[in-house]
């Protein structure tokens, strides 16, 4: 797949006019794609830039993850890609909280995937994000002794004064805001980091042009968020806006493609990369992923390729597509429709069509039931009963796994017509998977 739809390639970028190139330098040299992995270990690779034609998520995050743990540990990689309609979570969050999974495209029936935006959790920390094809992702690993958490944010804002958008800055919390003309900020960057021994990646949104700027909510906003209490990373809520919604009235239309060959040109400033690596990362736009290195230097496209030929690659998509990583790796929470000793907060009213004595609570741990109270009777012992029968049906189930009409079928042994609405009222708040 192409980095950026036609309408967004304007030109391509060049961030060094050729009069710059130092006169007897050695010309660099092309390399298939397979020759990926040995380009990014070579301990000279000293700069590394590549841009992905690839919009999957789970490719793209993957490349990041081996650029990462195989690029030389003295290295400065500057990755960017673009991906088709996705939530991201971070690793130690709750997809039942920080999502809704009934807007999501539906991945717990592979042969009834729907159309919709993806959802996938990478392996940094940090909050939830929604990307599509109007947002920049871009990634820099760098040596952990150089890092700070602010330094490629800024880099980035610094992109961005370069094209006009000037009323953009890193604020406290080491987002990229862009303040209106109201005076009040709006975010347009989130980051995330990962730290290991000797490395540090830092990567980032960048809501530059996309066109469900309206539509975030539907995908972010939990429809279970005032009914649990988890452990792990919560995401901050924040106002958000378009990079390009400061260009309104400017006499050249925004480009995606311009901030791109600014962020290369930063990137380069920042870390003295030789002007023939940001000369041949343009080729980014050729139909199949080419690679250039020089001495020092290793610049080009990559995509599906490398993503599902080279088996270390291919380890890491496999990983972050199953429904283990995505659904188990969530940190211990509880679901509960009635204040409780550790979660006191006042709940919305059950619907009317539950009895106003019911009871739904579970707590879960990597995602499967380790304990249950369901129960409609407001006699205490009678309700007693009723959690007891169906929590030997749950106990160890992965909510995941469990359909509307598995619900039902546990269900109605127990409490009989009381079963579709239990089970209406949790496929609402928790997303079930709709019956087979």
């Amino acid at each position: 797949m192409r980095l950026l739809s036609p309408r967004l390639l304007c030109r391509p970028f060049q961030a060094f006019p050729a009069k710059s190139f130092p006169r007897g330098v050695r010309r660099n040299s092309s390399f298939p794609s397979n020759q990926f992995a040995q380009l990014v270990g070579r301990a000279s690779s000293q700069h590394q830039i590549y841009q992905s034609l690839s919009t999957d998520p789970y490719v793209n995050l993957s490349i990041e993850h081996f650029l990462l743990d195989h690029a030389p540990a003295d290295s400065s990689i500057l990755f960017l890609y673009i991906n088709q309609p996705c939530v991201v979570i971070g690793r130690n969050q709750n997809p039942w909280l920080e999502t809704n999974l009934r807007a999501l495209r539906n991945d717990r029936e592979p042969d009834r995937t729907t159309d919709g935006a993806l959802y996938v959790r990478r392996r940094s920390g940090g909050g939830a994000v929604y990307h599509d094809e109007g947002n920049l992702n871009y990634s820099v690993i760098s040596p952990r002794t150089a890092f700070t958490r602010d330094k490629h944010a800024e880099m980035v804002v610094r992109a961005l004064h370069r094209v006009g958008a000037t009323a953009t800055s890193v604020n406290d919390r080491h987002d990229i805001v862009l303040v209106m003309d109201d005076n009040t900020p709006r975010k347009i960057s989130g980051s995330a980091f990962k730290l290991t021994r000797h490395r540090a990646l830092h990567h980032g949104t960048c809501l530059l042009d996309t066109p469900n700027i309206d539509r975030l909510g539907s995908f972010l906003r939990s429809p279970a968020r005032d009914y649990i209490k988890a452990k792990g990373v919560e995401s901050v809520r924040s106002p958000v806006a378009n990079v390009s919604s400061a260009f309104a009235d400017a006499m050249v239309p925004f480009s995606i493609q311009r901030v791109i060959a600014s962020v290369v040109e930063e990137f380069a400033h920042l870390y003295q990369v030789h002007p023939d690596a940001v000369r041949r990362a343009q080729r980014a736009y050729a139909d199949e992923p080419e690679l250039f290195a020089g001495d020092t230097w290793v610049a080009g496209a990559v995509g599906e390729p490398q993503g599902y030929g080279e088996p270390e690659i291919k380890k890491g998509l496999d990983e972050l597509m199953s429904l283990e990583w995505k659904y188990t790796q969530t940190p211990q929470f509880t679901f509960s429709t009635h204040p409780t000793e550790e979660d006191p907060r006042e709940r919305p009213p059950l619907p009317p069509t539950l009895p106003p004595s019911t009871r739904i609570f579970l707590r879960l741990k990597h995602g499967a039931i380790i304990e249950s109270h369901i129960s409609t009777a407001a006699d205490a012992s009678t309700a007693s009963e009723q959690a007891a029968r169906v929590h030997e049906a749950l106990n160890g189930r992965k909510l995941h796994e469990i359909t509307l009409a598995d619900w039902r079928t546990i269900l109605l042994d127990r409490f009989g017509a009381e079963a579709e609405d239990i089970s209406t009222f949790l496929g609402g708040k928790l997303g079930l998977i709709a019956n087979p």
